[in-house]
């Protein structure tokens, strides 16, 4: 039987797996005029290498018993992805796409594509995840932490290499 509470944060958690990914793709239509002072890819590309580095150190935390170090590393890297989205789409609203020239296209292609659908896919999962220990039920939160956390280090690991690999032709 669900809480009053769990209702609520599973009808935000509907909202926001909904909403955020049509928000940024309507916002991918939208140009600004303006000069950012930084080029931005390289720094969100290190948010995202922080973002899995984090999280390797996360499940260290947990598997050694630490609960409360491990809490504070999600939430850091909850931080680092929010951030690497923010200077992701504020890249994309004020410069034109870059287009992949290299010879291994197929590849590039691949990783950049199931970068992008996994990054919509993980939304639920980690929000979920988080909000299952947020109410102490960590039985059912190990059962989805267990699918959550490749993806969502995939998700990390893969926005670097598909940084690393169209970086050449900025």
């Amino acid at each position: 039987m669900k809480t009053a509470e769990e209702k609520k944060y599973n009808r935000i958690i509907t909202i926001l797996s909904i909403v955020l990914p049509l928000a940024i793709a309507g916002l991918f239509g939208v140009k600004i005029d303006m000069e950012i002072p930084v080029f931005l890819p390289p720094i969100y590309a290190s948010t995202n290498a922080i973002t899995s580095v984090v999280l390797i150190a996360a499940i260290i935390a947990i598997k050694k018993g630490n609960r409360q170090l491990h809490e504070r590393l999600i939430k850091a890297a909850m931080l680092l992805s929010v951030l690497f989205l923010v200077l992701y789409v504020l890249y994309h609203m004020t410069s034109n796409s870059t287009s992949y020239e290299g010879s291994q296209k197929g590849i590039y292609f691949f990783i950049l594509i199931s970068h992008i659908l996994l990054s919509i896919a993980v939304i639920p999962f980690v929000l979920i995840t988080y909000v299952r220990a947020k109410l102490d039920k960590f039985e059912q939160h190990k059962k989805i932490a267990k699918y959550t956390f490749p993806l969502w280090l995939y998700v990390a690991i893969s926005g670097v290499v598909v940084y690393l690999m169209i970086s050449p032709y900025y």
